[in-house]
């Protein structure tokens, strides 16, 4: 567009050069040959008296001294050459000037010359219209041409797949220098990444076993602890806590491991789950919370859904918000709702927030920032959310408890 700008500025500035060198070459050649025309009469005149002027179609000369009155356009007129004068339907050229007492006034009709001179300025706009849009056409060609390689360059990085290894930018044989360059770095930094991704699949692969094998003790160990008659009450009450804090860190290393894999393979090895048979179940595994609170967890209403998404995950993130619900409520009623489009509303009477609160919450939310209390929090909550792509929305006022609004669909 830049090229196609200056060509056309350039042929713009070109032909007005053109236009005003033409017109001030053609005002000294009129002047000049009126002049000298005028002259050579008054010479011949001056050598013989019986000389006399003969008009011509294109010339004519008119004296002050002569009973010929001039036509009525030109009678007025100053001494000097006077161009683009129009007599009737003809195009004239005046020459004014006084000699001796006498006012001569020397017409030239120019029209043809002026009509020629019309259809040779179309003929030059034309071509240069026409060789502007050749040049363009030639240019267009030209980058089209140049940055095809380029643009197969971005077409090979297009299909690369980031779950797929060993894969490779490859360039023609007779590739620029450039080229073979951008290549050259770009398949360096997908054998560095490779062997990035390789680390931390490995980190992750034995992380997960490393801790997924003595939470699975604790938790198998307390479960058959628990169903010992003779267990003291005491101890009952610890050993069902490390039960549930098993069960939480299981949670919490399935959930990171989700964050890790990509949201397509994930999808695919997702579950069916029917939200309005689980949610019962989740609330159920919370009421320990409501211990020694005046609080009540009510369902006020369960429409028939289901959404495709690990069980595990669906039950850490509806089991984050209500116990973080029930934590920070004392007294009163938290009430869930599911609606058909897979959203989940859970309204607690807790002390409520203010917009400030919930800016710096979804501030926090955003950065990833630490958390309080139990669950696996609100800001993996958040990048869960953004992984799989669910909606969370939190609604809040000082007073009058939270609404926190879940949706499990995309």
């Amino acid at each position: 567009m830049w090229l196609g700008g200056y060509a056309l500025l350039l042929t713009a500035a070109v032909m007005l050069h053109g236009f005003l060198v033409n017109e001030i070459a053609e005002r000294l050649v009129w002047d000049s040959l009126l002049k000298t025309e005028l002259e050579h009469h008054l010479q011949r005149r001056a050598d013989d008296p019986r000389y006399r002027w003969s008009d011509t179609d294109d010339l004519q000369l008119y004296a002050s001294t002569d009973a010929r009155p001039l036509p009525p356009e030109v009678v007025s007129l100053p001494e000097g050459i006077h161009d683009e004068l129009m007599l009737g339907d003809r195009e004239v050229l005046v020459l004014v000037r006084t000699v001796q007492g006498v006012k001569y006034t020397l017409v030239l009709d120019i029209t043809e010359l002026e009509s020629q001179e019309d259809t040779l300025t179309l003929i030059v706009f034309a071509l240069a219209i026409t060789l502007v849009v050749v040049m363009g056409a030639l240019v267009a060609w030209g980058l089209r041409r140049s940055l095809r390689p380029l643009t197969g360059l971005a077409a090979d990085i297009g299909t690369l797949s980031p779950d797929r290894t060993g894969q490779r930018i490859t360039v023609p044989e007779k590739a620029t220098t450039e080229l073979v360059v951008i290549a050259g770095a770009l398949n360096d930094y997908l054998r560095r990444h490779e062997a990035f991704v390789e680390r931390e699949r490995i980190f992750i692969d034995t992380t997960s076993h490393e801790l997924r094998t003595p939470v699975a003790i604790i938790a198998g160990a307390s479960e058959l602890a628990l169903e010992q008659p003779d267990l003291p009450a005491p101890a009952r009450q610890q050993v069902q806590r490390i039960h549930r804090t098993a069960r939480d860190v299981e949670r919490l290393i399935a959930l990171l491991l989700t964050l890790a894999k990509d949201p397509a393979r994930l999808s695919r090895s997702s579950d069916v789950v029917m939200l309005h048979e689980l949610l019962p179940d989740i609330i159920d595994d919370h009421r320990h919370l409501l211990a020694g609170k005046d609080l009540q967890v009510v369902v006020d209403d369960l429409q028939p859904c289901s959404v495709s998404a690990p069980l595990h995950i669906v039950q850490a993130a509806i089991g984050n918000l209500l116990r973080n619900a029930i934590e920070n409520s004392d007294r009163g009623q938290i009430h869930v709702r599911l609606d058909a489009d897979a959203t989940v509303t859970l309204q607690d009477p807790g002390h409520g927030m203010t917009p400030e609160d919930i800016s710096r919450l979804y501030a926090q939310m955003a950065r990833g920032g630490g958390r309080e209390g139990g669950g696996i929090g609100l800001d993996l909550l958040a990048r869960l959310c953004e992984h799989l792509g669910w909606t969370l929305s939190i609604q809040s006022a000082p007073g009058r408890g939270t609404i926190s609004r879940l949706r499990l669909s995309r």
